[in-house]
């Protein structure tokens, strides 16, 4: 196969192998507790997200600029969770590694396109409160729904065309080598490097998206807090700046639980030599955890979400009684 592969590239045609075979967790004892683990995780944020999803969309007073946001955000969640979590489970829980190229592909564009979209949309969220804090008072003209409708609009566009772009790439790449990718999932990086002919422009792209989809939406997000802090040390009142800092909480926590997880494990892969296992379980917990922990962050440090569910529970008593 080796042979054949090596004379096809030669003749300028890409080999592409009819499927990849997933290494995931390898000889590691009691791994499937791990995937259990994972289920229960993937379970919570279906659920979670799903409840928070028809929230917003029942609930009249959340059809504003802001949940509308929030409501994108929901979606890269569940589309996160779903295109990577029961791939994983599937694979090592039963033992069916191999996926075929055309479908590695399809899996690739969609982790990263919902991953991605969690860290532009944190970005736009960091926009509404900078606008909420920084010009109070014109915050009703500036974050219109038409405003936020084309901010998203945006988002999904640059996102798509980004991922389509270094998706593509990978086709004109010859697999001559091995089909074996040494990650959880078909993870651009490890199957570029598989590749037996000049993979330098999708490292270049790998770089691009890492800079234009998470360092560059982080630096953003962090500047926006910078005006945000200088903001409230002008309110005359501890109560006045604890009172507005309330309201960035629950964004505050989403950007930590997104942000920290996924570059500590870049920054620990780059500093120190981590096994594949250990590399591999570090990335998936955080991919996994954060899509589980946002709807509860949503419910539990939102005063609308509180309001609304103590006036429904408060309705139903009064049904009950």
């Amino acid at each position: 196969m080796s042979s054949l592969n090596s004379t096809l590239y030669l003749n300028g045609t890409f080999v592409h192998p009819p499927f990849f075979f997933i290494s995931g967790l390898n000889n590691m004892p009691h791994a499937k507790y791990y995937y259990v683990f994972l289920c229960f995780v993937f379970v919570v944020s279906l659920l979670g997200n799903s409840f928070v999803m028809f929230i917003i969309y029942t609930e009249c007073s959340f059809h504003n600029p802001k949940y509308l946001a929030i409501f994108n955000l929901v979606v890269a969640d569940l589309g996160e969770s779903t295109a990577l979590i029961p791939n994983f489970i599937a694979m090592f829980l039963f033992n069916s590694q191999y996926i075929s190229f055309d479908a590695c592909l399809a899996n690739m564009f969609f982790v990263f396109f919902f991953s991605c979209l969690q860290s532009l949309t944190l970005t736009v969220l960091a926009y509404d409160r900078f606008v909420a804090i920084c010009l109070p008072l014109r915050y009703h003209a500036i974050i219109t729904m038409q405003a936020m409708v084309v901010m998203l609009t945006v988002v999904w566009a640059f996102d798509s065309f980004v991922l389509i772009l270094t998706v593509s790439l990978v086709t004109r790449l010859s697999f001559c080598k091995s089909i074996v990718v040494k990650s959880y999932f078909c993870d651009h990086g490890p199957i570029y490097s598989l590749a037996c002919n000049g993979n330098y422009i999708n490292q270049m792209m790998a770089i691009i998206n890492m800079i234009l989809l998470l360092y560059v939406p982080f630096i953003l997000t962090v500047l926006s807090y910078v005006f945000i802090f200088g903001a409230l040390f002008k309110i005359a009142t501890w109560e006045g700046r604890i009172k507005a800092l309330k309201t960035c909480s629950a964004h505050l926590m989403l950007v930590a639980i997104y942000y920290f997880p996924i570059m500590g494990v870049y920054v620990a892969a780059l500093t120190l030599n981590l096994p594949p296992n250990v590399r591999i379980m570090s990335t998936s917990f955080a991919k996994a955890i954060t899509p589980m922990m946002n709807p509860i962050i949503y419910v539990l440090n939102t005063e609308e979400f509180k309001e609304f569910l103590k006036k429904t529970f408060q309705r139903k008593n009064k049904q009950t009684q």
